[in-house]
């Protein structure tokens, strides 16, 4: 199967990919603003012969959800609704911390590191859906 993770935001949305294998979660890009950002997504998705969308779920830690997490439920609907593929969620939360730590060593600057950030996170959240898939 072929997985596209995404980290959804107002401003920007991250996205990541997998191999076939679901061994390697790669960061692909990173989508600005919402203007054409389920165009977009519906190009990747048939260019990258995408079986499956995870969706980062935003939880509170209290594992409750916020405005956001329904946000993000209301774009799954929209998602689904276009695609006409499965959409799962994952827990997304610390995936932007995670996301800062890899970049970290790289040194970029403040604009490199936002320009890139989502799309490491979206392929944190991929990563811990397969390895939570795989148990």
């Amino acid at each position: 199967m072929r997985y596209l993770a995404i980290d959804y935001g107002a401003k920007r949305t991250g996205l990541a990919i997998c191999d076939r294998d679901e061994t390697i979660a790669s960061p692909l890009a990173v989508i600005q603003g919402q203007k054409h950002l389920l165009q977009e997504i519906a190009d990747i998705v048939a260019a990258q012969g995408v079986d499956v969308i995870v969706l980062g779920l935003p939880l509170n830690m209290d594992d409750s959800e916020g405005p956001q997490a329904k946000l993000v439920r209301g774009f799954a609907a929209r998602l689904t609704g276009r695609l006409g593929i499965p959409v799962h969620f994952q827990d997304e939360r610390l995936s932007s911390f995670a996301a800062r730590e890899k970049l970290a060593p790289a040194e970029l600057t403040r604009k490199n590191t936002a320009k890139r950030l989502d799309a490491v996170a979206a392929a944190q959240i991929l990563e811990a859906f397969l390895e939570r898939k795989r148990h």
